[in-house]
Protein backbone atom coordinates (compact mmCIF):
# COMPACT_ATOMS: atom_id res chain seq x y z
CA UNK A 1 0.00 0.00 0.00
CA UNK A 2 1.36 3.40 -0.81
CA UNK A 3 1.93 6.07 1.82
CA UNK A 4 -0.89 8.38 0.72
CA UNK A 5 -3.55 5.71 1.41
CA UNK A 6 -2.06 5.32 4.88
CA UNK A 7 -2.16 9.10 5.42
CA UNK A 8 -5.77 9.22 4.25
CA UNK A 9 -6.71 6.36 6.57
CA UNK A 10 -5.09 8.07 9.56
CA UNK A 11 -6.83 11.37 8.71
CA UNK A 12 -10.21 9.63 8.49
CA UNK A 13 -9.53 7.68 11.68
CA UNK A 14 -8.74 10.94 13.52
CA UNK A 15 -12.28 12.27 12.94
CA UNK A 16 -14.07 8.95 13.52
CA UNK A 17 -15.78 9.80 16.79
CA UNK A 18 -19.32 8.42 17.08
CA UNK A 19 -21.48 10.73 19.16
CA UNK A 20 -25.03 11.80 19.82
CA UNK A 21 -25.62 15.46 19.07
CA UNK A 22 -29.26 15.48 20.19
CA UNK A 23 -32.16 13.10 20.42
CA UNK A 24 -32.53 13.56 16.67
CA UNK A 25 -28.96 13.76 15.36
CA UNK A 26 -25.94 11.48 15.55
CA UNK A 27 -22.56 11.98 13.91
CA UNK A 28 -19.22 10.38 13.35
CA UNK A 29 -20.14 6.71 13.01
CA UNK A 30 -18.54 6.81 9.55
CA UNK A 31 -15.64 8.98 8.43
CA UNK A 32 -13.99 9.65 5.09
CA UNK A 33 -10.90 11.20 3.59
CA UNK A 34 -10.72 12.70 0.12
CA UNK A 35 -7.43 13.39 -1.62
CA UNK A 36 -7.66 16.39 -3.93
CA UNK A 37 -5.70 16.58 -7.17
CA UNK A 38 -3.41 19.10 -5.45
CA UNK A 39 -2.46 16.46 -2.89
CA UNK A 40 -4.35 17.83 0.12
CA UNK A 41 -6.45 15.54 2.29
CA UNK A 42 -9.92 16.63 3.40
CA UNK A 43 -12.03 14.76 5.93
CA UNK A 44 -15.68 14.49 6.82
CA UNK A 45 -18.03 12.45 8.99
CA UNK A 46 -21.54 11.19 8.46
CA UNK A 47 -24.32 13.15 10.09
CA UNK A 48 -27.56 11.23 10.56
CA UNK A 49 -30.88 12.84 11.40
CA UNK A 50 -34.33 11.43 12.03
CA UNK A 51 -35.73 13.29 9.03
CA UNK A 52 -33.24 12.31 6.26
CA UNK A 53 -31.45 15.67 6.34
CA UNK A 54 -28.13 14.00 7.10
CA UNK A 55 -25.09 13.57 4.92
CA UNK A 56 -22.61 10.81 4.15
CA UNK A 57 -19.02 11.14 5.29
CA UNK A 58 -17.73 11.13 1.70
CA UNK A 59 -19.94 14.02 0.62
CA UNK A 60 -19.07 15.89 3.80
CA UNK A 61 -15.36 15.49 2.97
CA UNK A 62 -15.99 16.58 -0.63
CA UNK A 63 -17.89 19.66 0.58
CA UNK A 64 -14.95 20.41 2.91
CA UNK A 65 -12.66 20.24 -0.13
CA UNK A 66 -14.95 22.55 -2.12
CA UNK A 67 -15.22 24.95 0.84
CA UNK A 68 -11.43 25.18 0.76
CA UNK A 69 -11.36 26.13 -2.92
CA UNK A 70 -10.69 22.81 -4.62
CA UNK A 71 -12.95 20.77 -6.87
CA UNK A 72 -10.96 17.84 -8.26
CA UNK A 73 -10.81 14.50 -6.47
CA UNK A 74 -8.01 11.97 -6.88
CA UNK A 75 -8.88 9.39 -4.20
CA UNK A 76 -11.63 8.54 -1.69
CA UNK A 77 -11.37 6.39 1.43
CA UNK A 78 -14.16 5.64 3.90
CA UNK A 79 -14.09 4.07 7.34
CA UNK A 80 -17.49 2.46 7.67
CA UNK A 81 -18.94 0.41 10.53
CA UNK A 82 -17.17 -2.57 8.96
CA UNK A 83 -13.91 -0.70 9.41
CA UNK A 84 -12.07 0.17 6.26
CA UNK A 85 -14.54 -1.51 3.91
CA UNK A 86 -17.12 0.03 1.65
CA UNK A 87 -17.92 1.80 -1.55
CA UNK A 88 -19.55 5.23 -1.89
CA UNK A 89 -23.34 5.19 -2.02
CA UNK A 90 -25.27 6.32 -5.07
CA UNK A 91 -25.64 9.92 -3.85
CA UNK A 92 -21.90 10.20 -3.25
CA UNK A 93 -21.13 8.69 -6.65
CA UNK A 94 -23.57 11.08 -8.29
CA UNK A 95 -21.89 14.10 -6.69
CA UNK A 96 -18.44 12.95 -7.86
CA UNK A 97 -19.73 12.31 -11.39
CA UNK A 98 -21.33 15.75 -11.63
CA UNK A 99 -18.30 17.43 -10.05
CA UNK A 100 -15.89 15.85 -12.55
CA UNK A 101 -18.02 14.84 -15.57
CA UNK A 102 -15.12 14.31 -17.95
CA UNK A 103 -12.74 12.56 -15.55
CA UNK A 104 -14.82 10.97 -12.76
CA UNK A 105 -13.93 7.48 -13.99
CA UNK A 106 -10.33 8.00 -12.85
CA UNK A 107 -11.13 8.68 -9.17
CA UNK A 108 -9.55 5.92 -7.09
CA UNK A 109 -11.71 4.34 -4.39
CA UNK A 110 -10.41 2.27 -1.46
CA UNK A 111 -12.83 -0.65 -1.09
CA UNK A 112 -11.01 -2.58 1.63
CA UNK A 113 -8.13 -0.99 3.51
CA UNK A 114 -6.97 -4.19 5.18
CA UNK A 115 -6.54 -6.06 1.91
CA UNK A 116 -5.53 -2.94 -0.07
CA UNK A 117 -8.38 -3.52 -2.51
CA UNK A 118 -8.98 -0.46 -4.67
CA UNK A 119 -11.05 0.30 -7.72
CA UNK A 120 -12.01 3.36 -9.72
CA UNK A 121 -15.26 5.24 -9.75
CA UNK A 122 -15.54 4.31 -13.43
CA UNK A 123 -15.42 0.60 -12.60
CA UNK A 124 -18.14 0.81 -9.93
CA UNK A 125 -20.20 3.43 -11.77
CA UNK A 126 -20.36 2.22 -15.38
CA UNK A 127 -22.72 3.61 -17.97
CA UNK A 128 -23.73 6.60 -15.86
CA UNK A 129 -26.39 8.92 -17.29
CA UNK A 130 -23.93 11.79 -17.73
CA UNK A 131 -21.98 9.75 -20.29
CA UNK A 132 -24.78 9.98 -22.86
Amino acid sequence: MDKIWEEMYEAAKAVLKPRTISGYVTAGEVSAAVLSKSGKIYTGVCIDTCSTLGICAERNAIFNMITNGENEIARVLCIAPIEGKGAPCGACRELMVQLMPTSYKDIEIMLDYRTCKTTTLGEITPEWWIDY
